[in-house]
């Protein structure tokens, strides 16, 4: 079964930027489609951005399009989050996701896409 192990969360002034990071036990290439979610409290789950291997294509929210870019170094099989110009309503516990055989599109919109998830990585944007 595909590991996910997500990191790079913290605490960061409104403005400022966070990388978070995804490994994953094996290559994901070719095969899965892999992401990004986050839930804030007493929200639910949302998908922020992913990225289908199979196609190329990423997804983004709109709430973060432009400010969030979605990346990959398949030698390492990671995938980042480069997070810029962060809002408060940032706020969140960010997971790491990936589904086999769907497109980023799908991955983020669909919840029963998703095969795998990381643990999550809390990520705080305060003054």
């Amino acid at each position: 079964q595909l590991q996910l192990v997500e990191s790079g969360g913290g605490l960061v002034q409104p403005g400022g930027s966070l990388r978070l990071s995804c490994t994953a036990s094996a290559s994901t290439a070719g095969f899965y489609a892999i992401g990004w979610f986050r839930q804030a409290p007493g929200k639910e789950r949302e998908g922020v951005s992913c990225y289908g291997s199979s196609d190329g294509v990423t997804y983004y929210a709109d709430s973060v399009k432009g400010r969030f870019t979605i990346s990959r170094d398949n030698a390492k099989n990671t995938v980042y989050l480069q997070m810029n110009s962060l809002k408060p309503e940032d706020t969140g516990v960010y997971y790491c996701s990936a589904g086999f055989l769907v497109s980023g599109q799908r991955l983020c919109n669909i919840p029963n896409a998703v095969d795998t998830w990381g643990q999550g990585t809390l990520v705080t944007v305060s003054s």
